[in-house]
């Protein structure tokens, strides 16, 4: 798969995961994908949220992990 590919799958993926995320008044956005890693924004009730990391790495990751091959990790882009 390539560079582009990737980022394609990724996009799509998160584009399922969203009405979930938006249900409880949040929302993500991708941001990049480099080395395996992706890195995306929470935005909306997601930012400063307490379960922000059960989000990210038991719900987003583990996802993201199963339906995009090559994915390592998901990690927040906290840079503005």
């Amino acid at each position: 798969m390539t560079q582009n590919e990737t980022i394609e799958a990724i996009k799509k993926t998160l584009n399922k995961i969203r009405p979930f995320i938006q249900r409880d008044g949040g929302d993500l956005e991708f941001s990049k994908y480099k080395d395996g890693i992706v890195y995306i924004k929470l935005t909306g009730a997601c930012k400063g949220c307490g379960l922000i990391n059960t989000t990210l790495n038991d719900g987003i990751e583990v996802i993201l992990m199963e339906e995009v091959p090559g994915i390592l990790a998901v990690k927040l882009d906290e840079e503005d």
